[in-house]
């Protein structure tokens, strides 16, 4: 699954105990933009982000950038600890619900990957540019989201592509986000395509048999063929709380 953004309780009954999962990052919840819920309207307000919700939906990074400026301008470093302190009870919330599945974690754009490394179980293995082999299958990991509004967890294209380099030919492919291809990468509220085209130049050059990522909540198709790779979007699972079964 993806996309997690807080929902513990739906994580911990998912799936029988001892059951492997995959978690393709996003694990807090930051700004749900369906009901303005989050850590950041918990602490700076829930007008000041409809305000930026609306500016980031009309394509306008810009502005949202400065009303937030302009919320955080005489506290700023109050309000970032505040931010900080509400996400590792968050992630510590997540970690328990991932005790006694057999999980493989990577992260997401809001993610900050040392406190969600750090309160992981024991039966979590945090992977990010890496393999492992489950159940006889090589599957592939590269965390992180796109260059965008600068959140802790974007990646440089750069860096995902050395990272994607480091991988090689895998079976199965996770990520946070979907390759370049606009009906997998536009949300169907958002302006902007959030897609990776060095995570494309990877399928077209590697071909393997499945692509898993989520990142975009409403895309206009979860499921599309890049030459003989099928890719899906996994799901928003704070919204829907049901994993994708991977048969």
């Amino acid at each position: 699954m993806s996309d997690v953004h807080g929902a513990a309780d739906a994580l911990a009954r998912m799936a029988p105990p001892g059951s492997t999962v995959f978690v393709l990052g996003d694990l807090v919840n930051l700004i749900d933009y369906r009901t303005m819920e989050g850590i950041i309207p918990d602490v700076v307000g829930v007008d000041v982000v409809r305000r930026i919700v609306r500016l980031r939906t009309e394509a306008d990074p810009d502005a949202a950038a400065g009303v937030w400026a302009e919320r955080t301008a005489e506290d700023r470093q109050a309000i970032q600890e505040r931010i900080a302190d509400r996400m590792r009870v968050a992630y510590g919330s997540v970690a328990r619900a991932l005790e006694g599945y057999t999980a493989y974690v990577t992260y997401g754009n809001v993610d900050r990957v040392a406190m969600m490394t750090e309160a992981l179980p024991g039966s979590a293995r945090f992977t990010d540019g890496e393999s492992v082999e489950v159940d006889g299958i090589v599957v592939g990991f590269a965390g992180g989201g796109i260059p965008a509004i600068g959140s802790g967890g974007e990646v440089p294209h750069d860096e995902m592509e050395a990272k994607l380099a480091k991988l090689g030919p895998v079976e199965v492919l996770c990520t946070h986000v979907p390759p370049a291809i606009d009906v997998l990468a536009q949300d169907l509220l958002g302006p902007i395509p959030k897609g990776s085209p060095p995570i494309l130049d990877y399928l077209r050059r590697h071909r393997p048999r499945l692509h898993l990522f989520g990142d975009v909540h409403q895309p206009r198709a979860t499921r599309w063929r890049v030459g003989t790779t099928t890719c899906h979007n996994v799901g928003y699972f704070r919204a829907t709380g049901r994993p994708f079964l991977l048969g």
